[in-house]
């Protein structure tokens, strides 16, 4: 087959098409218009540039359609090119963009959307969800909010910025009650909290669970924390790899207690034992930070509770 007609047919079969008859869906909460995540069980693709590309964030895969099957099924390139020829006319699935409307009125770039966003304050509807629903204490997230990471998202939700090494955002986790996703338009990189000189990095896939971590810590004073947003794209990796370049680093895996975090957390300790770093495996005993952290916190409760009614006993006697 020609190149230009291997163009003709990367034009006309979207890697979604792939991806959807191989039994990926969409994952629309994960998911930008420019970063689709797909799932399959443990496995995740994003796709980008339009449908035409992709790439795996769980392994170094990566590449156009052709490389995509080749991906997912094992077969040669010329099985793979005939692959893709019979899906010629498959028409994937439209996601339903639900803050479609609300994109439309910011029509505000990255930064400046951002800006428009008031920080958290006691009491807001924010604070309540992270101190409440989440169980961060409020030392946490003051410490936040002086970092600048942390603004009110709609309907109580929560924004924690990803910011590169200059201190510029280009992007937001966004959880909330009834929400999760990451900003749209925006690109991760990495959400910090701590130190950016700190010799002790901890990484998480999530900013709650890097806040959590941090509250079960104390907020070490030698510790960056840093959340991944659950994506390890080419700009995350060399976000993390400018970060463990120094001389003396310890690298903290803490990423989740399952096989996707096992994972994530194989390719950090590989990425410092590459740079010369101290690396180590730090495992929630619940599936994530927060999960634990919550725990803790009732289990706090309820001692708490146990011991009111000795004391109310001893008022009175």
């Amino acid at each position: 087959m020609e190149k230009a007609e291997l163009e003709e047919l990367k034009e006309k079969v979207p890697c979604a098409a792939v991806l959807e008859r191989a039994g990926f869906a969409l994952d629309v909460n994960e998911s930008t218009r420019k970063a689709m995540k797909y799932r399959r069980d443990a496995a995740i693709i994003i796709v980008i540039h339009d449908g035409k590309g992709w790439f795996d964030p769980l392994s170094d895969g990566k590449g156009d359609v052709f490389r995509l099957v080749e991906h997912l099924e094992g077969v040669p390139f010329v099985e793979a090119m005939n692959d893709v020829a019979g899906l010629i006319g498959f028409v994937p699935s439209q996601p339903v963009w639900h803050r479609e409307s609300r994109d439309r009125e910011f029509n505000l770039s990255v930064a400046e959307r951002w800006q428009a966003r008031r920080k958290p304050w006691r009491g807001s509807a924010t604070w309540r969800y992270l101190t409440n629903a989440r169980r961060l204490p409020e030392r946490i997230v003051r410490a936040a909010i002086v970092a600048n990471v942390l603004r009110e998202g709609p309907h109580g939700s929560m924004w924690a910025a990803h910011i590169d090494a200059d201190g510029v955002v280009t992007g937001w986790e966004e959880r909330g009650p009834d929400w999760r996703g990451f900003a749209t338009g925006g690109a991760k990189l990495l959400f910090r909290l701590g130190h950016p000189d700190a010799p002790r990095l901890c990484v998480t896939e999530a900013a709650i669970d890097a806040m959590s971590l941090a509250a079960l810590e104390d907020l070490r004073s030698d510790t960056l924390y840093l959340s991944t947003g659950g994506g390890w794209s080419p700009a995350t990796e060399a976000a993390l790899r400018a970060l463990v370049g120094t001389p003396g680093l310890q690298v903290v895996a803490a990423t989740d207690n399952n096989k996707q975090g096992d994972i994530y957390a194989g390719r950090l300790l590989a990425l410092a034992g590459e740079v010369g770093c101290g690396g180590e495996r730090l495992r929630p005993a619940e599936e994530d930070w927060n999960a634990d952290l919550k725990k803790r916190e009732e289990s706090r409760g309820m001692k708490e509770e146990g011991r009111l009614p000795h004391a109310r006993r001893s008022r009175q006697g």
